[in-house]
């Protein structure tokens, strides 16, 4: 199966079709190796990259977001989308936004959403992974407790891919780059190379 650029373009998100073709080709290499997750679904843009490389070895992808938005997608910061807003419930929703993706992709027998806070789902997780992918919140708190309670379920020579890394502070924020750092310097990765913001680390056997 091909990229799934044109399913990718139609849904609401912030990643860069290059960025999603890599994700598709890591799942799919990764996948035939065992189970992929990803912090942080929002609408479903990452997912359709993720989920249809899995789906080429019958693999699967946990995806995991509360689904109220990250910091910056609240009602008055730079990211909210008023599309998104449950007015009954009074908070941000993306929940149906993503279902809808999924459909859309035909994605509901390979992507499992687990709806709930990262660190959450983590808690008790038993499941070694191919592939962990970090998108979920942008302050150093969340990332970084992101980090610590998925990249220990990695299973020698998974991908841990961390986006929206600028190593530039002119560019954007500095705390997905932070934590790609700590995980260069903890010595249990090698560095691949990046595609734009998308950091690209391998677990050493």
């Amino acid at each position: 199966m091909a990229c799934p650029e044109r399913l990718a373009a139609a849904v609401t998100g912030f990643l860069d079709p290059l960025e999603g073709r890599r994700l598709f080709e890591l799942a799919a290499t990764a996948s035939g190796r065992g189970p992929c997750l990803e912090i942080g679904s929002y609408c479903g843009k990452s997912a359709v990259y993720l989920g249809c490389g899995c789906r080429r070895n019958g693999g699967v992808l946990f995806s995991v977001d509360h689904h109220r938005g990250s910091e910056e997608q609240q009602p008055g910061e730079a990211y909210f989308d008023p599309a998104l807003f449950d007015p009954a419930g009074g908070c941000v929703d993306s929940l149906p936004a993503f279902r809808r993706t999924l459909a859309a992709a035909d994605l509901e027998d390979t992507v499992i959403p687990l709806v709930c806070r990262s660190t959450l789902a983590a808690r008790m997780w038993a499941t070694p992974l191919a592939l962990v992918f970090i998108d979920g919140g942008h302050a150093f708190e969340t990332a970084h407790s992101d980090y610590r309670a998925w990249s220990g379920h990695l299973m020698p020579g998974g991908y841990l891919l961390i986006h929206d890394i600028f190593k530039d502070p002119a560019e954007g924020g500095q705390a997905p780059y932070q934590v790609y750092r700590i995980a260069c310097g903890s010595g249990l990765f090698d560095e691949l190379p990046m595609t734009k913001t998308l950091g690209v680390l391998q677990r050493r056997a």
